[in-house]
């Protein structure tokens, strides 16, 4: 429901945008987008082509920059970011928190990237090196090393004085961290508890140390799920020496879990998530052929099958109108189990310890649907063609398909994440080949068994 609404207000301001753009009037264009958060802004300018793209962005505040540069796709940046003066990429990247700035800081020009470093003070320049020392897609890239830590052998006076004197707080900070004085990481204090107990009250006795740290080296996927799991705003991070190192705040995840879903979305269609709509035509069209010449590649496949049994098909006409049907059905039957099993395999529900259970009981699933669709299916072509023998091989030929987009709907994507591939991205055009392939085997076959002989 929330998404929906969302996409709807987003539909509402790109109309009204686009109208503003086409009056000519840039005034009321400035007026409605600087209303607008910096995410909206930059789907906003994901949403438009080119010529008006460049226009809007031209009109953007510049103290929001680079936060529109942060929530926009690797394509679609670099595209702004080519209109853009070294000195005002410098202006609006300085200001940005240091994972924000780790996102960015790859994709701009050299030259722009040694101003930005020259830029920063001392440890915020070191602090950025040590982020980018991680490898993308982990703790140590997500988080962000600017933390408030106290020690335990204070007082709640000490600390709230500390925080006064501090004059402000990171953004999120619900928990400030305890530490050693190695700088080890013991546990965590809610804010709510040093303004609700008495100043000469020892940190010792408010620390809450069952929140367990996340590695540095924990991959963004686990990160997101363990936020999702105990519901936590922000958590620390932590090297093998549980050494503190930063904080991975909310935010970040709502990122990581969007761009999960948009990951999913567009692999199953063999698309990357970053590519920018209005891309050049040349550009997507290298894109696009790999893909579409893997399909038709295990289209010829399929079609070879068809070939074999191509005198059947002459002897009896109505099998040429009717095999679509047994194909199709099986393919969006393996559809459906692919998205469970991807969706498994993406939140850890699914190993080894269940895979057998679950296959047995998709296999069973498809079994009973077989049989219940087969008797309608086959009731159909009876009253269609008045040949009960050819009703019984498609009903047949149905249920066979079926248990075999339920059986390629599970082994599929666990072979792929065994083999290191990504199921989102390769499963469904091996499991749409496995359905076409066998329902026009079962059926042909059974044809040629059943009504020749």
């Amino acid at each position: 429901m929330a998404e929906a609404v969302r996409h709807d207000k987003t539909a509402r301001q790109l109309r009204l945008l686009s109208d503003a753009l086409d009056s000519g009037r840039l005034g009321p264009v400035r007026r409605l987008v600087n209303t607008l958060a910096p995410a909206e802004i930059g789907n906003l300018l994901e949403s438009l082509p080119p010529g008006k793209r460049e226009i809007v962005w031209g009109l953007v505040d510049p103290e929001d920059d680079g936060e529109v540069l942060v929530h926009v796709g690797d394509e679609v940046r670099e595209s702004l970011i080519a209109d853009m003066d070294p000195d005002e990429i410098v202006a609006a990247v300085e200001d940005l928190d240091i994972d924000d700035l780790a996102d960015l800081v790859e994709d701009l020009p050299d030259t722009v990237i040694d101003e930005v470093l020259k830029s920063m003070d001392r440890e915020n320049r070191e602090r950025l090196e040590q982020v980018l020392s991680y490898d993308e897609d982990t703790a140590g890239r997500l988080m962000n090393p600017d933390v408030v830590t106290v020690r335990a052998d204070t007082t709640v006076d000490v600390v709230l004085r500390y925080l006064r004197l501090r004059g402000e707080l990171p953004e999120h900070t619900d928990h400030l961290y305890v530490v050693s004085r190695r700088h080890q990481y013991l546990g965590r204090i809610a804010l709510q508890a040093l303004l609700t107990h008495e100043s000469n009250t020892p940190i010792n006795t408010l620390v809450d140390d069952e929140q367990p740290a996340i590695d540095v080296g924990e991959s963004s996927e686990e990160v997101a799920r363990q936020f999702s799991d105990h519901d936590w705003i922000s958590a620390p991070v932590v090297d093998d020496n549980n050494i503190l190192l930063g904080r991975i705040t909310i935010d970040d995840v709502v990122d990581i879990i969007r761009e999960q879903a948009e990951h999913q979305a567009f692999s199953a269609a063999g698309l990357d998530e970053d590519e920018d709509m209005f891309s050049p035509v040349r550009r997507a069209f290298r894109r696009r052929l790999l893909w579409l010449s893997v399909n038709l590649g295990t289209a010829f496949l399929a079609a070879s099958v068809v070939g074999r049994f191509e005198g059947t098909i002459q002897k009896i006409v109505a099998l040429a109108v009717l095999m679509p049907i047994v194909a199709g059905m099986g393919g969006n039957a393996g559809t459906q189990v692919l998205a469970l099993m991807v969706r498994g395999l993406a939140l850890g529900q699914i190993g080894r310890s269940n895979a057998t259970t679950l296959l047995w009981k998709e296999i069973r699933v498809a079994l009973i649907n077989g049989i219940t669709l087969g008797v309608l299916l086959g009731a159909i072509v009876f009253l269609w063609y008045r040949d009960f023998p050819l009703s019984l091989v498609i009903a047949s030929a149905l249920t066979i398909n079926l248990c075999s987009a339920a059986l390629g709907g599970v082994l599929v994507p666990l072979t792929l994440k065994r083999m290191g591939f990504d199921p989102a991205l390769a499963g469904g055009v091996i499991l749409t080949t496995v359905t076409d392939v066998m329902g026009f085997l079962s059926f042909l076959g059974l044809a040629t068994l059943v009504l020749l002989h």
